[in-house]
Parts: structure tokens; sequence; C-alpha cells
């Protein structure tokens, strides 16, 4: 009897084990973000994107963090911009508002920035409250 009871509670600890195991499963997904256009994509944003100024967005990459106030409305201003283009366009119409940027020169302390500059304009879709939320950058200073 001492047998089948031990195997008994030996078959019972397995058996909530594998309850216990079973129990507890994690699932993870990866979504991808391709923000780059197919190439006839990429000539149609170039043709909507030519020739505009991105200044609002210039001004927003551009502003310090302690200036609260113009900074939003600049935010606001620059969403505005992008909204304008086309939805498959946007990241390279922040990509554009950089280049614009880093072409403009500036002060030697705003390229010291350009890290933050690029972590600010890969964020903006999603500040903007725009689907896409991320834009990918390679660091290119012109």
């Amino acid at each position: 009897m001492s047998k089948s009871l031990a195997l008994a509670a030996a078959l019972l600890v397995a058996l909530i084990a594998l309850a216990g195991a079973t129990r507890y499963s994690t699932t993870v997904i990866t979504t991808a973000v391709d923000d780059e256009p197919s190439p006839g994509q990429f000539q149609q944003c170039l043709q909507q994107i030519q020739g505009r100024q991105f200044r609002s967005c210039q001004r927003y990459l551009s502003e310090q963090e302690v200036i609260e106030n113009p900074r939003e409305q600049s935010l606001r201003d620059c969403c505005q911009q992008l909204r304008n283009v086309n939805e498959n366009c946007r990241c390279e119409a922040v990509r554009q508002a950089v280049r614009q940027l880093q072409q403009g020169g500036g002060s030697g302390q705003q390229m010291e920035k350009m890290q933050e500059v690029y972590q600010k304009a890969s964020n903006l879709p999603s500040r903007c409250g725009f689907r896409q939320q991320l834009c990918q950058f390679r660091a290119v200073f012109v």
C-alpha cells in the first residue's frame, strides 16, 4: 500500500508540475516598420516634397527643451506641415527637414546636438499622433 501511495503522490506531483509548466506561456510578437517608400513611391515623394521648406519642423527640431510653449507651437505647426504630405512620404519629409537644418549650418552649438535632432526627428510621427510611429535615420552629415 505504501508503494501505491508513493506512486500516487509522485503522479500527483508530476501532474501539478506539468499543469504549472503549461499554464505560463509567453507569446512574442515582433512588428517591423518599414518607413521607406518603394522606388515608385520614392519618386512621388521626391516630387511632392521638392522645393518645400519645412521651416516649422526645422524650428521644432532645433529648439531647446527648456523653451516649452514656443516649442509646442512649433510642434503643432510642424505636424500641420506633415499632414499636408502624403502619409507614405512623411518620413521622407522629416528627413528633408533634417537635411535643410543641416544645410542651413546654424550655430556650432546646434550642430553639436545633431544626435538630439535625429532622436526628435525619429519620434516626430508619434508626437504628431500619426499611425506610423517612427522614422528611421542613417546619420549622414552634410
